[in-house]
């Protein structure tokens, strides 16, 4: 074994060159690999853990009181299929005030519940201490944090009731309620619903989960289930917007695997075939067949590993950053999103030395049936046949003889130009594929932004903000910001927090008044929402709540309800808030007003000066200049340039590696040449000529490939919906540029190896001949 490994650290010294680009695939590879894995990873072990852990119910069933006792609700628990059950508890809906704990005005839904515990949902105390008296009541806080003691004791006024004070605040994965207070407060509200926790023994799927609660519920009479949330739900929230950048992240890392593989195979068959001499001398000497596969194999390992473990601290560096990215604005509850597992370190330790020895064992085998003599008296010309033949044929055409010379070498080792080829053609695809990316993100940016010019946000005074409210009132402030010098559209929204009849969770509505003209590109199916009674949602609220357009749906808030149209699928959208009109505001609440201002300037316009002037206009306004930039669109841009110049480079490198193998094996040819009269131009033109035309083939099968990738990642992307209009981004002067980066891609592989063969000397060349 130690002869093994002093052969294969020469090797690797001697071919440093080479050892640098197997290392370098390695790395990138590696560092986009566990990107992926660690996102996929976040996205479902973190929720898994905590909705274990809290004992989360897989189905939130609610039931309307007058059409089923309580005594029938119990025996549900006991069907075949349920695990554990908890409840009945009876259901409410309290209306809550602007303002209340920062909390938008609406309803909240408020179950009575004795104790925290039980087999089901398990409520974490954050704060405070459990409602055990009439007249308490413990908030729900949605995210890790709470708002701290101070806010303990602050009372929620209830019609017709004594008020409510807040004794506690409490956390739960199961989002069964927003709130908690003891079974006789609950009965003392009069609810007209009652709730049900399930865990079933088979909760895989959304039809599995449904099969389960028809069981379990096979003896309640008709109609007396109204609704049912499951946990399958809650989880595609929490990683909703990783969801979004997963397939991003996923594309790019089987990218570079494919890459890293190709390259390795064409590394270990060139020096393999190179080093037909190096495997002769070693067999001469007494290694065994066996020993040989193994200096080549350990020559590729070394890099591999060093690759290796450079991608993956580079990884655990990028994943924090990333992942606070692709999992902000989410309420992420108990589940703590924090580092990537140790498995994913471990899978890409060592799956990623495994992939690139397994890829080098093909070429490897052929020095393992190589006999000594055969070798030794191989050299490392290539054998006459179709090179020639094809050089001949070229040779009778017009063109220059360093270009024909040059075209008609890649016909002498097809195998390695295959290589080199597919690597040109994964790079021009990712080069297609984050060009078309970058393309429908940028215009993705620019939805709902309107005509150019700066955004003014106002928000109006109230208790959220600690302002008096504005002396002008709601309309009055509204025409004050559009008389101001600069302002070209003004457009107000109220946010509600409502009741979708028919479901246990309530969700956040956006109300709107005014010019819509910032709504320019929002909808992605459909139309905007105009009259009253109409509603727009993005693809995430409508997927979890069962509903697309042209669905009716009833908003419930402060005890008046309205049946309103989904008429429209925004392009995004919070998962769990909507978008309705001001006159659907004023059916539920005639006295609501805008607690926020979007103000649109014209082209020119001096934002900081419009800024002061509303300022000093009313100091009941908090006025501030939004930022143009789309997170979203920066992330996956960066994203996608850093890894398609990562993988340009691995792709050129490759055409480096075949270059250098080829002018090295074609020494003494390189040197007949030059004695019979080639100049170094000549030399340069026909050496970047033998990768060129590869180049430009690669250029012809990478660009339609990259164009299917762009489409299949666009079209899957759950928290958006792009339109036809963004998805439409190749035209004719954008082909051009993208067919030839095949051949950019050989230039700058080529350029290197080509000068150092064109300065190599007669003598140096027919040195060793």
């Amino acid at each position: 074994m130690s002869a093994v490994w002093r052969a294969s650290r020469a090797a690797v010294r001697r071919r440093r060159l080479q050892t640098f680009v197997i290392g370098l695939v390695v790395l990138c590879s590696t560092t986009t690999v566990l990107l992926a894995l660690g996102l996929l990873d976040a996205a479902s072990s973190p929720f898994d853990r905590a909705y274990a852990a809290q004992r989360g119910a897989h189905t939130v069933a609610t039931f309307d009181t007058a059409k089923v006792s309580p005594g029938q609700l119990e025996r549900t628990a006991r069907q075949p299929g349920v695990e554990a059950a908890a409840g009945p508890f009876g259901q409410g809906v309290v209306d809550v005030p602007e303002g209340w704990l920062w909390m938008s005005g609406g309803s909240l839904t408020v179950v009575g519940r004795a104790d925290p515990g039980g087999p089901v949902d398990r409520i974490e105390l954050l704060e405070g201490h459990w409602a055990t008296a009439p007249g308490e009541i413990v908030v729900g806080w949605p995210s890790n944090g709470s708002p701290g003691p101070r806010m303990l004791g602050t009372r929620l006024p209830v019609p017709g009731g004594a008020p409510l004070t807040v004794v506690g605040f409490a956390a739960s994965m199961t989002k069964s309620a927003s709130a908690w207070v003891t079974p006789e407060q609950m009965a003392a509200m009069r609810p007209s619903a009652a709730q049900m926790l399930y865990r079933f023994s088979d909760s895989s799927t959304d039809a599995r989960l449904a099969s389960s609660l028809a069981r379990a519920t096979s003896g309640v009479p008709e109609g007396a289930l109204t609704s049912a949330q499951t946990h399958l739900a809650l989880k595609e929230a929490f990683s909703a917007l990783a969801d979004a950048y997963l397939p991003f992240m996923t594309l790019f890392g089987v990218l570079g695997l494919l890459v890293s593989a190709l390259i390795v195979g064409n590394v270990v068959s060139g020096a393999v075939v190179s080093g037909y001499r190096h495997i002769g001398v070693l067999k001469a000497l007494g290694f065994t067949p066996n020993q040989v596969v193994a200096v080549y194999l350990t020559m590729m390992a070394v890099p591999a590993v060093v690759g290796a473990v450079l991608g993956t601290l580079l990884g655990n560096a990028l994943a924090d950053p990333i992942l606070n990215v692709a999992f902000s604005g989410i309420e992420t509850g108990r589940a703590a999103v924090g580092e990537v597992g140790a498995w994913v370190s471990a899978v890409c330790l060592l799956g990623m030395p495994a992939l690139v020895l397994l890829t080098a064992l093909v070429p490897a085998l052929r020095a393992h049936r190589l006999s000594a003599a055969r070798a030794i008296s191989a050299g490392g010309a290539p054998r006459t046949g179709r090179g020639l033949r094809v050089q001949r044929l070229l040779g009778a055409t017009p063109l220059p003889r360093p270009v024909s010379l040059g075209l008609g070498q890649p016909f002498a080792r097809p195998g390695r130009t295959l290589l080199t080829m597919a690597a040109i053609v994964l790079g021009v695809t990712t080069v297609t594929l984050a060009t078309g990316l970058t393309s429908t993100m940028l215009a993705f940016g620019e939805a709902g932004r309107g005509q150019p010019g700066a955004r003014i946000h106002v928000e109006a005074g109230g208790p959220r903000n600690g302002r008096p409210a504005p002396p002008l009132g709601d309309v009055a402030t509204e025409e004050r910001l559009r008389s101001l010098p600069g302002a070209a559209a003004v457009r107000a929204r109220a946010l509600a927090r409502v009741s979708l009849t028919g479901q246990s969770r309530p969700v956040f509505a956006n109300f709107y008044r005014g010019d819509d003209a910032s709504a320019a590109g929002r909808i992605a199916r459909g139309r905007e929402a105009r009259a009253a009674g109409e509603v727009t949602a993005g693809p995430a609220f409508l997927t979890q709540h069962g509903l697309k357009v042209g669905d009716r749906v009833t908003l419930a808030m402060n005890g008046r309800q309205v049946t309103t149209s989904v008429v429209g699928e925004l392009v995004e959208g919070n998962a769990q808030a909507l978008d309705a009109t001001w006159p659907t505001l004023v059916q539920l609440s005639p006295d609501a007003r805008a607690a926020e201002y979007e103000v649109r300037l014209a082209p020119g316009a001096d934002a900081r000066a419009y800024a002061e002037a509303a300022g000093a206009a009313d100091p009941g306004l908090r006025v501030s200049v939004l930022d143009n930039r789309n997170a979203a669109t920066t992330t996956v841009v960066a994203f996608s340039s850093v890894f398609t110049v990562l993988l340009s480079i691995v792709a050129a490198l490759g055409v480096f590696n075949t270059v250098l193998l080829s002018t090295r094996e074609r020494r003494r040819d390189l040197g007949t040449l030059k004695s019979i009269g080639m100049t170094p131009r000549q030399v340069v033109a026909m050496t970047v000529t033998s990768v060129a035309g590869v180049g430009a083939v690669g250029g012809l099968l990478g660009v339609p490939l990259g164009m299917v990738a762009h489409r299949l990642l666009v079209d899957n992307v759950g928290v958006v919906t792009f339109p036809e209009s963004m998805k439409d981004v190749w035209h004719a002067p954008h082909m051009t540029g993208l067919l030839l980066a095949g051949v950019a891609i050989s230039l700058l592989g080529a350029l290197v190896p080509a000068r150092s063969a064109a300065r190599m000397t007669i003598a140096a060349a027919l040195h060793t001949e």
